[in-house]
């Protein structure tokens, strides 16, 4: 088993595979706009090196264990952020959702609940698989409370979990959603994008 190159489209966004020549200018965009590669607990690329960005997401695609997504914003045809399956382990039936950034216009809309809801039904719904997890750096207090915000479980802090490019030693919150949780955590979802 392994992703394949989906769309997954929704009623505000649309979640395309990404690629370097049609979506780099306007990640580039968005990632200047909101300076998002200075906040230091986050692993946005800098503008400079957004080939790199790119050229991880290809290899992540190649290997079968992952897809990274340009979020569009569905009314402007903007881009709006980036997000990614990562880390699938397709034997444990298992996934991460993560590296998720939306520029500064779109941020504390309903453009990161819509995504991750796409994600979650394609996961459960469409691969069959039991568990997704989530990982927020332990200082990103506003990524864990939306990650909460979305219905996972808190499962505990990974010390020492990370080392990032600047050399701090993150420690990292573990959280997930598991397949029987999956139906009230989609009615939750759904209620909030109404």
């Amino acid at each position: 088993m392994r992703f394949e190159s989906i769309t997954l489209e929704g009623k505000n966004i649309r979640l395309e595979p990404l690629y370097g020549p049609s979506h780099e200018p306007g990640l580039t965009r968005i990632i200047q706009e909101g300076e998002l590669w200075k906040i230091f607990f986050t692993a946005v690329p800098r503008p400079e090196h957004i080939d790199a960005f790119f050229d991880d997401a290809q290899v992540l695609f190649e290997s079968g264990r992952g897809l990274a997504f340009a979020i569009i914003d569905q009314k402007t045809d903007q881009i709006a952020g980036s997000t990614r399956f990562t880390n699938t382990s397709f034997e444990n039936k298992r996934v991460e959702i993560g590296f998720t950034f939306l520029g500064p216009s779109f941020q504390q809309t309903a453009m990161n609940t819509e995504a991750k809801f796409l994600m979650l039904r394609y996961v459960f719904e469409e691969l069959n698989l039991n568990r997704v997890e989530f990982i927020a750096d332990y200082l990103n207090a506003k990524s864990r409370k939306a990650i909460l915000r979305l219905g996972a479980k808190e499962e505990g802090l990974m010390r020492q979990h990370i080392v990032m490019k600047n050399g701090r030693v993150r420690d990292s919150m573990l959280y997930s959603i598991i397949k029987y949780e999956w139906e009230s955590v989609k009615q939750n979802l759904l209620y909030k994008l109404s």
